[in-house]
């Protein structure tokens, strides 16, 4: 069997997993059902503002192929181009094909939370999206898109929701966590956001401590770094603060109320992301990762890695949109990925590096049951390089209108600290 994904995916997955620690994401199992009667032993923050949803950034890390998450079954081209990676029209015999949303796109037969979603209009799907300027390497590409910028190279340090953060007041002026990143270390786009922490499993974040003696060495601990000067000392009073934030929300007690959430990395992510936001800590965004979507080979349509991925992010997505839909919290989720794959299937029955791709909008204040954005077609001269689809639209017009009408951003231009870009409202919200 081939190995799947190119060199510099696998270098960026090493890279991730030995970051800060080789420690693995912990979780517990899903529940059946959930029980109403959970509640954080936290105190909820104070004051907390109402013009403002959370958000939820999911990165598919990899280059998720936009051409079978939302399949254009009504551009023939699309099967010339795919003669075994295509997956099937709504019209077809075959069981496994697209679920038709407005007669020219479908969704992969294995998102059919989403397609639930999409039908009742809290999914929106922008295609043909992406960066103004092709990149095809892993690591300059995610690293544009996270720090919101254009066209390499780039000056910017801090990271588009960072930037959004530090630009806005506090949802709750007494929150201790603004922001977190689900991982071992602080997503990019996360960079120099106030109040923020990398934090890979919010349940077992807690000091390695023997039995009996974790008081001891925290205040132990606490005395040796009061007698150092800032930014240390208050960085590690922050941080045990963080601790105990973290160990009074009570995760482990935690059950959706819209049934179990899968078990995988994602699944467990989503979840603890719900009971943060359910907390009512004052969190405004949330950075959630899920790699593996660089599928050069043995990409499959029924049976191959690529539906596994859709499966679990829609399953997991489905699970997490209802669970929160049923209580009063804000939020939206937002989910990208660096570029798409090449509109031509390769030698490997899988998919090479791309450009064009597609993003997915959730919330109940979305405009949702619409595929945004203009179609560029497949046929080969419309092809981007003769090979892949073209990009209509820039990614950053949609962060840039959720910005403003869903995150109380006053100036969503701003953020993304480029002359150049003009927002200009698709009417997602």
């Amino acid at each position: 069997m081939a190995t799947r994904g190119c060199n510099e995916c696998r270098e960026a997955d090493r890279r991730r997993t030995t970051d800060l620690s080789r420690r693995r994401f912990l979780g517990w199992s899903s529940a059946a059902l959930a029980s109403a009667t959970w509640l954080p032993r936290v105190a909820r923050a104070e004051a907390e503002s109402s013009d403002r949803d959370v958000l939820v950034s999911i990165f598919l890390r990899g280059g998720a192929d936009g051409l079978s998450l939302c399949v254009p079954h009504g551009d023939r081209d699309y099967y010339r181009h795919r003669p075994t990676l295509a997956v099937p029209s709504p019209e077809a015999s075959s069981v496994h094909r697209a679920l038709d949303l407005d007669g020219f796109f479908g969704l992969s037969p294995a998102l059919t939370q989403l397609h639930e979603l999409y039908r009742d209009a809290s999914l929106a799907i922008v295609h043909a999206c992406g960066q103004t300027r092709a990149n095809r390497s892993h690591f300059a590409a995610m690293h544009l898109m996270e720090v919101g910028h254009a066209t390499p190279p780039s000056s910017l340090l801090t990271g588009w929701i960072g930037r959004h953060l530090q630009n806005t007041t506090p949802r709750s002026p007494n929150a201790l966590l603004r922001a977190l990143g689900m991982g071992y270390g602080l997503q990019r786009s996360l960079v120099g956001a106030p109040r923020s922490a990398p934090v890979a499993d919010p349940e077992s974040f807690d000091l390695r401590a023997p039995a009996g003696r974790r008081a001891a060495l925290k205040e132990s601990l606490r005395e040796l770094y009061a007698q150092t000067s800032d930014p240390l000392a208050t960085s590690m009073g922050t941080t045990w603060d963080t601790v105990e934030l973290l160990q009074d929300i009570d995760f482990s007690s935690y059950r959706s109320t819209s049934g179990p959430y899968p078990d995988s990395e994602l699944g467990r992510a989503l979840e603890s992301s719900a009971a943060l936001i359910k907390s009512e800590i004052g969190i405004e965004a949330i950075a959630v990762d899920t790699g593996g979507w660089d599928t050069h080979d043995e990409q499959g349509t029924q049976d191959g890695v690529l539906d596994s991925l859709l499966k679990d992010l829609g399953d997991s997505l489905g699970v997490f949109y209802r669970d929160l839909a049923k209580s009063p919290a804000r939020f939206t989720v937002v989910v990208m990925s660096e570029f798409g794959r090449n509109a031509v299937e390769n030698g490997s029955l899988g998919t090479d590096h791309g450009y064009g791709s597609a993003m997915m909008v959730l919330g109940s204040n979305i405009r949702g049951g619409r595929v945004f954005g203009e179609w560029p077609g497949l046929a080969r001269e419309q092809l981007f390089d003769g090979q892949d689809l073209a990009v209509t639209t820039d990614y950053r017009q949609v962060l840039a209108e959720l910005l403003e009408h869903r995150f109380a951003n006053p100036d969503p231009t701003a953020v993304f600290d480029d002359p150049s870009f003009v927002a200009s409202p698709l009417g997602l919200v």
